[in-house]
């Protein structure tokens, strides 16, 4: 009897302590609520508040009617395209004023993310120029890349018939002199920080860290097709291999004409619609292999040269860029789909003579682009492949030496043979 009524006096003394726990912890929640709060020394500081008279919005409406190359340098475009752009997102990122504060306008958050793309410059120094802050600044970037993206994204759209592929086909045959090619097929290294308990996933062959950037390029400098985000480690053959560009061939989904190709250089695999270069791992080339190699190169080069002006453009791709993979991915589209849309909206500005890479057919020269001597880091680098297959099948094989004989007959251009050389092929 004595240790039930033991057990029971134990019982309540560990409930009126529980209890008394509890009431102490709530009397402290009431007591800190009600204590008297120091006030807060400002809502927004001062420097910033004067952002409509002082920033470097205000400084951008003055050149757009004094100095209209300085505006178009400062956001890579023309006061025309970019009034253009706002029109297209500024109904998916405006907020709403509310009581506490009025938010912050999208033209000015269009123009502090086409800066951040067009120099790379980080939120600080944006921060100083826009009198944003920014913490604000990191937050809206993103979503103003997707905006852009999804504006724009009518300018990123592939061929979806065979008469539209028809017509990039003719433009490789009557501009770079290769007959039924479809496009011209690359991945280039876009350079990120290391990403957090990312491990050595994106770290790529050059010791650096990176995300990958498939591309498919049509005869006028224009992207048909984009994987961003594999991992910096992966080589060519595996981009290609987990790329949609690929699911799609082997589905019959791209609605190809029946003899269409693409061009690449000799990271990629060889097959039927897949050509590269002859190499010499069986001996010196002839003739004829090196005027397929210069053939072949003057298609290929399209893609380079439509990552050397995405990248001479927006200086962003000059460093690597400290934001997370998610967020990169954003980025990445928006720039493209903003090169898109002005190199088929206003060529004549955004793309000019002497940006990409020309040949002296008088010297048999290859003068490089402006864009080579400009990008001196090389934001976007070559994807090395270590893993591709070294026997292609026989079908690919005498698909490139067909070319090849058609190269040296019927379809041969007067000056080829003047490019036949190590530097040129």
């Amino acid at each position: 009897m004595s240790d039930c009524i033991e057990n029971i006096r134990s019982a309540v003394a560990t409930s009126i302590s529980v209890l008394g726990e509890g009431l102490a912890d709530e009397a402290n929640e009431i007591f800190l609520r009600l204590r008297p709060r120091k006030p807060r020394s400002c809502w927004t500081r001062k420097w910033i508040s004067r952002r409509t008279n002082l920033g470097a919005s205000k400084l951008l409406e003055e050149l757009a009617t004094e100095d209209v190359d300085s505006f178009r340098n400062h956001l890579r475009m023309s006061e025309l395209k970019f009034e253009e752009l706002l029109k297209h997102v500024a109904p998916r990122i405006q907020k709403l004023n509310t009581r506490m504060r009025m938010a912050l306008p999208a033209k000015i958050k269009l123009q502090i993310t086409l800066r951040y793309l067009a120099t790379g410059d980080s939120f600080s120094s944006l921060q100083y120029l826009y009198r944003v802050p920014k913490c604000t600044i990191s937050k809206f970037v993103p979503e103003m890349c997707e905006a852009i993206y999804e504006a724009l994204i009518e300018y990123l759209k592939g061929p979806t018939s065979e008469e539209e592929w028809q017509e990039i086909m003719q433009g490789f045959s009557s501009r770079w002199n290769f007959p039924r090619c479809c496009g011209s097929i690359d991945g280039k290294h876009v350079s990120i920080r290391c990403p957090s308990n990312s491990g050595s996933d994106f770290y790529n062959y050059k010791g650096s860290f990176s995300t990958i950037l498939f591309a498919v390029v049509d005869d006028a400098y224009c992207f048909t097709y984009i994987d961003i985000g594999t991992n910096g480690r992966v080589s060519d053959g595996g981009v290609l291999a987990k790329s949609g560009f690929q699911e799609a061939i082997d589905n019959k989904k791209l609605k190809l004409p029946a003899n269409a190709l693409f061009v690449a250089d000799d990271e990629f695999p060889l097959r039927e619609y897949i050509m590269k270069p002859y190499n010499t791992r069986s001996g010196p080339l002839t003739i004829k292999q090196k005027v397929f190699n210069y053939r072949l190169s003057r298609a290929r080069r399209i893609v380079e040269n439509a990552f050397g002006i995405l990248a001479a453009r927006f200086r962003i791709f000059e460093r690597p860029i400290p934001l997370s993979p998610d967020k990169v991915d954003s980025l990445v589209k928006a720039s493209v789909a903003i090169h898109n849309w002005l190199r088929i909206t206003s060529p004549g500005v955004y793309f000019y003579r002497g940006c990409v890479d020309e040949e002296n057919i008088d010297t048999g020269e290859i003068v490089p682009g402006s864009w080579r001597r400009a990008v001196q880091n090389e934001g976007l680098v070559s994807v090395k492949d270590r893993s591709q297959p070294r026997n292609p099948k026989k079908a690919a094989k005498e698909v490139r030496d067909k070319l090849a004989d058609w190269f040296m007959g019927k379809g041969s251009v007067p000056w080829q043979l003047q490019f036949v050389n190590d530097k040129a092929v």
